[in-house]
């Protein structure tokens, strides 16, 4: 196991994050503005109502694309453990 090897498996988790992350910070980041653009313009300054349709997108997101976000995961995960058998074989 030399450098080049843990510095390719340090990418590969920040990327596998930086995917899994992606669809749910995108989506809090547009109802955000959206809401805040909504209350800048009715002069409502009512907390819950950033909070609610945010926690809703959360939701949705979380239903549409929990089935990738797994398989990405278990591909991940997949290829770590067979880099350890790799690394254990040798």
């Amino acid at each position: 196991m030399d450098s080049s090897f843990v510095l390719h498996l340090g990418r590969h988790t920040l990327e596998t994050a930086l995917m899994l992350g992606a669809p749910v910070f995108i989506v809090c980041l547009a109802v955000g503005l959206v809401v805040t653009l909504f209350q800048a313009v009715t002069s409502m300054r009512d907390m819950t109502l950033t909070i609610i349709p945010k926690l809703l997108a959360l939701g949705a997101v979380l239903l549409l694309f929990s089935s990738w976000m797994l398989q990405v995961t278990l591909r991940f995960t997949m290829d770590v453990f067979a880099h350890i058998q790799n690394i254990g074989g040798s």
